[in-house]
């Protein structure tokens, strides 16, 4: 298995460019497609009902400025993934988050960012990273802030047997045979030994090497734990298994998953 379609959701907010890098580059590496996507619902006003937009000049003149406010994103897009060579251009007037959702039948790998306290991002076009996790049915590589450049060469895989972790481990296959080190690290205690270890036989069975390590919970979050792992090991890339339901299309994840989403250094590559 390869990435032969990465796709990364863009938008206007100030670390979009930074993204963009990133996912190009990975798309370099990997031979593979680059697709940009983005959607933004104009803006009509809510005064004649939910769905009902006023007619004549002015429904149009809000058209256009979102279609225009596309274009913007759009050129920010091939600016920033310039010099790949397969690249390509997706966007609507929908809803971002359903939007990328039905584009991401076409990806391996989506890409998506953390936005920053700084983003000066204008509201309607901006995809939830969360949202994007519990819907693609892809796995989705969440990018920090400032964050443009991913080695891959050492990963930390938090390890914890579940159908989650296990589709993570294999999603993220195609970084882990080209990394250079490859770490399982499971934070409890009391677990089977051999059962870590048993994973680390199976990647060796995929021409991965990888080590074991076995962490006692400290006094903070499991997810500081495995960041702190990450940064003792010289990782920039955490894969793990994301946990959560949804009531309503409000999604309520468990806390791994949350401090993930919400405050990781490094990258996050994630699978629901």
């Amino acid at each position: 298995m390869s990435y032969a379609s990465i796709m990364v959701a863009v938008d206007g907010g100030r670390h979009a460019p930074a993204r963009i890098r990133l996912a190009a580059d990975l798309a370099h590496r990997f031979a593979a497609r680059l697709v940009g996507v983005a959607a933004c619902l104009p803006d009509y006003p809510r005064s004649y009902g939910e769905t009902a937009a006023p007619m004549g000049m002015i429904i149009e003149e809000i058209r256009r400025a979102t279609l225009d406010r596309l274009a913007g994103v759009e050129q920010v897009f091939r600016q920033a993934s310039c010099p790949n060579g397969r690249v390509e251009w997706r966007s609507d007037l929908a809803e971002p988050v359903t939007f990328l959702e039905r584009q991401s039948r076409a990806a391996d790998l989506v890409v998506v960012g953390r936005p920053g306290d700084d983003e000066e991002l204008r509201p309607g076009i901006a995809v939830d990273a969360g949202d994007a996790l519990m819907g693609l049915g892809r796995p989705v590589l969440v990018v920090p802030p400032d964050v443009e450049h991913l080695a891959a060469q050492r990963i930390v895989v938090g390890w914890k047997n579940t159908l989650q972790t296990r589709r993570a481990l294999s999603d993220a296959m195609p970084l882990l045979r080209r990394a250079e080190a490859v770490q399982l690290l499971r934070v409890g205690g009391g677990e089977d030994q051999a059962e870590i270890e048993d994973v680390v036989s199976y990647l060796a069975l995929h021409e991965i090497q990888a080590s074991a390590r076995q962490a006692s919970p400290s006094a903070r979050t499991v997810a500081d734990d495995l960041q702190a792992g990450a940064a003792e090991f010289g990782a920039d890339l955490i894969v793990s298994g994301a946990y959560g339901y949804s009531r309503m299309r409000e999604w309520f994840f468990g806390g791994v998953t949350r401090d993930l989403l919400a405050k990781a250094s490094v990258c996050s590559l994630m699978t629901h």
